[in-house]
């Protein structure tokens, strides 16, 4: 692995690395050490085109646990917002010889385009409405901590899957780990691309339901739509809300995700999103030790991640 464009590009065995030496990260972290030296001497750079506290924060704490030099760039108050190119700022970026750029970029494909132009390692945070691989990778590690496994999951991806990059990094990462996905939406908000896709397609959400160990519900992007693609909040919410009712028809052991920021009440009901099913909150905090284990990888740090403490 030298940059994480997208989900597609991890084979099976990188995946379970990324997640093996999360789990390792994480066990560790739980203990007294809080901090690693693996990555001191080296820098990464957050380029954030686009607003983002959780995704922005998850790997400047990442990067600091792991002893790295953090510089965040944010471009609405950079000579972005001038008029420079992301080539220009890449090319900035190389002469202060950045080891990793994690972008988020409205465009997509931004992320491809800069590592073509920069030397160090480059993390997509979110490509327009591409891809947002780690945020697959640490919900499949929310997944394999609560279920045990991924193999053979049956994964419901529900809502806005239209403009949702986390959707589809997450069907092609679950289907390299051997889960079966079913995305659900209405008609208006699944891709035309979609049937190209390893997955199957739903319109009916309470067909879906009680079949699903996992149940992942979507933010609805309004801030992506130009168009109206359904009649009212009120309609999408009962058709494709999971509210109390719909809640009671799934199996004992499923769980419920959700990629945050929750519209609590229209398409999760807040006692839902509380729930002990819900792992919404573990989510968050997994993200810290998978992009921990995700910059460890691909900025090369030596030997075992955890192993030299006294260094």
């Amino acid at each position: 692995m030298r940059h994480l464009l997208s989900a597609g590009d991890l084979t099976r065995d990188e995946a379970v690395l990324v997640l093996d030496t999360a789990a390792e990260l994480a066990r560790i972290s739980g203990r007294s050490v809080k901090k690693f030296p693996t990555l001191r001497g080296r820098t990464v750079v957050n380029l954030f085109y686009e607003d983002s506290t959780r995704t922005r924060t998850s790997f400047e704490l990442a990067a600091k646990r792991m002893s790295a030099d953090v510089i965040n760039f944010s471009a609405k108050g950079s000579s972005v917002s001038k008029g420079e190119s992301l080539k220009d700022t890449a090319l900035t970026l190389q002469a202060m010889g950045a080891d990793g750029v994690v972008i988020r970029h409205g465009s997509a494909g931004s992320a491809h385009r800069l590592a073509g132009w920069v030397d160090g390692a480059v993390l997509n945070a979110g490509d327009g409405t591409h891809e947002h691989p780690t945020q697959a990778l640490l919900d499949v590690y929310t997944m394999r901590e609560r279920m045990g496994r991924v193999d053979g999951l049956r994964v419901a991806i529900v809502g806005d899957i239209l403009h949702s990059r986390v959707a589809r990094s997450n069907v092609l990462l679950l289907h390299t780990l051997g889960a079966e996905v079913t995305l659900v939406a209405p008609p208006t908000l699944m891709p035309v691309s979609v049937p190209t896709w390893p997955c199957a397609v739903s319109y009916d959400l309470d067909e879906v339901l009680p079949k699903s160990d996992v149940v992942m519900m979507l933010r609805v992007q309004a801030e992506r739509m130009k168009d109206a693609f359904f009649p009212t909040a009120r309609e999408y919410s009962r058709r494709y809300g999971l509210d109390r009712d719909r809640f009671a028809r799934l199996q004992d052991g499923a769980i419920v995700m959700h990629p945050g920021p929750m519209v609590r009440g229209m398409e999760i009901s807040a006692e839902v999103a509380d729930s002990a099913r819900s792992t919404v909150n573990e989510q968050v905090t997994n993200g810290v030790s998978v992009r921990m284990a995700v910059l460890y990888l691909l900025l090369g740090g030596s030997g075992s991640a955890i192993g030299n403490q006294g260094d």
